[in-house]
């Protein structure tokens, strides 16, 4: 495997009551606590074990495949034409 760090996407969500958080590269791996913070850093750990796990089994790392974006719009019209993105972020 490649020294060189790979970057996968966190989707943390506001679940009402608690924070959770998933990778969508990774299958399977959820957390799910208090805080935004809290189900970060969670999800950062369960994404080292998981890739420690494969290396030591021998087995390939899956490569980012995910992309995030945010679109702006305006709120009293959404449905505005212009809507456009105000970051994007390639993986990898």
């Amino acid at each position: 495997m490649s020294d060189i760090p790979m970057r996968y996407a966190i989707v943390i969500e506001d679940a009402g009551r608690n924070y959770s958080s998933y990778v969508p590269d990774l299958s399977g791996y959820i957390a799910a606590v208090d805080t935004a913070e809290e189900t970060e850093q969670l999800i950062r750990e369960a994404i080292a074990f998981h890739i420690e796990s494969l290396i030591e089994d021998d087995l390939p790392v899956p490569r980012p495949r995910s992309r995030v974006e945010y679109a702006e719009v305006d709120a009293t019209d959404p449905g505005r034409a212009n809507a456009r993105p105000l970051l994007s972020s390639a993986s990898g």
